[in-house]
């Protein structure tokens, strides 16, 4: 057997969970994925049990779109004990999730709900490892989509360090997979980052992003007033910190990739 034993992947079928489980697999591990196409759902436990039995960790990428803040709240809530006490019987020793960078300074939106997914997770009996990571390049074209009216796609104004899911992804195996004393972190890093190599403006990569898909869509960077955390995207409070892993490719460089396409 190998010696970190299975490997289930929450969210498996989803933008970074797919990843995971590639990921996991080339690197010589049992992967179980899960998700609810696949019949498994976390939130209600539907075939969890069947899922993680002889599971030793699990990578927990599941998630829901909505940006609401209560609904996520109760999504992650849910999930997170639901994994804790579905994996405590089935004799799973570590949970790894992944969380967004800068979460600490939110107090609205989907944001705010991951601060609560980060408490939830760790509340449980078994012990979680927790990995911070920046707003995805895949992130951009969704978010151009959604702001689309009439030829216009308003976009958030914010300062982020955009980095490709795969290599979120290969950090959390990385996390998963490592000894406990190497992933503890250190006092002045104890929940560790990974984001892409340099910082950027959102509308300035989602420019990028219409220009290489050819659309004549005109970006316009926005921010909502009515927001109380409207500041913080545009201070920086979702760069990583000094600590912080940071690995291309560049926003320019994954879209030339078959990744983008």
């Amino acid at each position: 057997m190998n010696a970190h034993g299975k490997i289930a992947v929450a969210g498996a079928t989803g933008r970074v969970g797919r990843h995971i489980v590639d990921v996991v697999e080339e690197r010589g591990h049992d992967v179980v994925p899960i998700s609810r196409s696949l019949g498994v759902d976390v939130v209600t436990g539907e075939g969890l049990a069947e899922a993680l039995a002889g599971v030793e960790t699990v990578i927990d990428a599941s998630t829901q779109p909505a940006n609401d803040k209560d609904a996520a709240t109760v999504f992650f809530t849910a999930s997170s004990r639901k994994l804790q006490e579905v994996g405590e019987q089935a004799g799973v020793q570590r949970i790894v999730v992944v969380s967004i960078i800068g979460i600490d300074r939110f107090t609205e939106g989907f944001l705010a709900a991951k601060k609560v997914h980060e408490r939830a997770i760790q509340s449980g009996p078994i012990p979680a490892r927790i990995l911070r990571a920046a707003q995805f390049h895949e992130f951009v074209g969704e978010v151009v989509d959604w702001g689309t009216q009439d030829g216009v796609s308003y976009v958030p104004t914010m300062r982020t360090q955009l980095v490709a899911s795969r290599t979120v992804a290969e950090a959390l195996v990385d996390l998963a997979t490592a000894s406990d004393s190497a992933a503890a972190g250190t006092n002045a890093a104890p929940i560790p980052e990974v984001a892409g190599p340099r910082a950027e403006r959102f509308d300035e990569m989602a420019r990028l992003f219409v220009a290489h898909r050819g659309d004549a869509v005109r970006i316009e960077g926005v921010a909502n007033p009515a927001d109380p955390d409207a500041d913080l995207y545009e201070e920086g409070a979702l760069l990583p910190g000094p600590y912080a892993t940071l690995a291309g490719p560049t926003f320019e460089e994954w879209l030339e990739s078959p990744s983008a396409n």
